[in-house]
């Protein structure tokens, strides 16, 4: 069996992204089914090293897995050449900084969203990786979840004819920390920490849209700090002075209109935390994270609009389930995969940091649109 081993840093997995979904559910993974299979003689097995501030963290990190090692010295990682890969998952505050210098020493880049707190950094980061000639990738992660697969599927097998329009909802209550504990870091509702969430999920909306629908062209945002207070790591309050939820209107170079609410001040009432509602002239669905149901024109009930009576339709019967006829892998795993093939064998990877750029771009507008309480076109990178 030829094996490449391929070694990479791991910059910022003591977080709870980079510890749950790109070291144990990615990783470890790969490592623990035997590397990615090239052919029945050939695998890629990564080979990462945890690198960080907190040695305790770090070290309590590498005992989830045989022979992982950690270090605190980042610079002394990015002159060896047994380390071929960089990846980043610190705060988008430190990113720019770090990913420059992996550049510098040559790494190939893999890194969280956003790529940079401003457009202008994140294409500069683009420009450095293509001039160094460092193979490089972005997470974006949504593109491999099994409901937004089904959905492509869907879309690609024409069921929805011309696609109209599309309704996407994201959210749940974030508790405040004072009676409950915070389910996400304090820094994400302070502004000079990179918070807000248009800076964390409007990139997301931004791949999520080019991908499946076609290139945005305009923007509609308004944001909101519904919740002034909360309270942090440590039980004291502070000021919120971010942005907790944001109301977007998008439109595509083929005329879709989109409509993408983002909150943590919303109580769920949906299958999932996240859904899209896609109506088009021959069927509509419904796509959540793993999930997708669909109606097609053949089936549509004739709804009558009569708020006297008590409904003769129950509309959610009339929705079928798509069959999942196939079992789709982590997300984050499969990204990296991909990622790994392109860095040793050379397949194309297309979700590029300079695909990245545009999601920062997304936010700022959208951030700007909100501002200016107007539509903002979006150029293009």
């Amino acid at each position: 069996m030829k094996t490449h081993s391929i070694g990479i840093i791991m910059n910022g997995v003591t977080g709870r992204m980079g510890k749950n979904q790109h070291l144990i559910r990615s990783i470890l993974a790969i490592r623990k089914q035997g590397g990615v299979k090239v052919s029945d003689s050939e695998i890629i097995m990564p080979d990462p090293i945890l690198v960080g501030r907190n040695e305790n963290k770090l070290k309590e990190l590498a005992a989830l897995g045989t022979g992982i090692q950690w270090s605190t010295d980042l610079d002394g990682l990015l002159s060896d050449p047994k380390y071929s890969i960089y990846f980043d998952a610190q705060t988008t505050l430190r990113r720019v900084e770090s990913v420059s210098k992996a550049i510098a020493a040559g790494k190939h880049i893999y890194c969280e969203k956003p790529t940079a707190e401003t457009t202008t950094e994140a294409i500069k980061l683009a420009e450095l990786a293509e001039k160094k000639g460092v193979k490089n990738g972005a997470v974006q992660d949504k593109l491999w979840l099994p409901g937004l697969r089904r959905l492509k599927y869907l879309i690609d097998n024409g069921f929805f004819g011309e696609i109209l329009s599309v309704r996407g909802e994201f959210g749940y209550w974030v508790f405040e920390g004072e009676h409950e504990p915070l389910q996400r870091p304090s820094w994400n509702y302070r502004k000079a920490d990179g918070g807000g969430i248009m800076v964390d999920m409007l990139c997301h909306w931004r791949y999520v849209i080019d991908n499946l629908f076609g290139p945005v062209t305009s923007l509609s945002c308004v944001g909101a700090t519904h919740i002034p207070t909360r309270w942090d790591e440590n039980g004291k309050p502070y000021t919120c002075d971010t942005d907790d939820a944001a109301y977007a209107t998008i439109m595509t170079k083929s005329g879709i209109l989109c409509q993408f609410n983002s909150s943590w001040c919303t109580r769920v009432n949906r299958d999932e935390l996240f859904e899209m509602h896609v109506d088009g002239t021959k069927g509509s669905a419904v796509a959540g994270l793993r999930k997708v149901k669909t109606q097609s024109r053949v089936s549509t009930p004739r709804a009558v609009w009569n708020p006297d009576i008590e409904s003769p339709i129950t509309y959610r019967d009339w929705w079928q389930s798509v069959p999942e006829n196939e079992t789709y892998d982590n997300a984050f795993k499969v990204q990296w995969e991909l990622f790994l093939r392109h860095v040793v064998l050379g397949d194309p990877f297309r979700w590029t940091l300079r695909e990245a750029a545009k999601g920062v771009q997304f936010a700022e507008l959208g951030l700007e649109s909100w501002k200016k309480r107007a539509w903002v076109d979006v150029p293009e990178l």
